[in-house]
């Protein structure tokens, strides 16, 4: 288990300065959330994660769902050909879905 421990001074505002470090391993940085817990007299600090917002994804599931009940027959199980020609096409292929995306996206 990594542990990491900063010392930082409270202003007389009651503010203080999130060490790099404990930025850096939070994964926070300008406009993360934090939370404070207090238990037992004992301190911890977490990052929020938060949901991120995308305008085109509750419609485009409420279209599925919608389409869904209306029309269960339509679903069809992956036939293993298609299971087997997805496989051979992604071999060796690792993806990270938090790696930034390079080049232009048009949306």
């Amino acid at each position: 288990m990594l542990v990491i421990e900063e010392v930082c001074t409270i202003t007389a505002k009651g503010q203080t300065t999130v060490p790099k470090a404990i930025r850096k391993a939070l994964g926070v940085g300008s406009g993360s959330r934090i939370a404070f817990r207090v238990m037992d007299g004992v301190v911890s600090l977490h990052a929020v994660e938060e949901p991120e917002d995308d305008p085109a994804l509750a419609p485009f599931l409420a279209l599925l769902t919608a389409d869904i009940v209306e029309r269960p027959e339509a679903l069809t199980p992956m036939t293993d050909a298609l299971l087997t020609r997805m496989s051979a096409a992604t071999e060796g292929v690792t993806v990270d879905p938090d790696d930034p995306i390079v080049g232009e996206v048009v949306l």
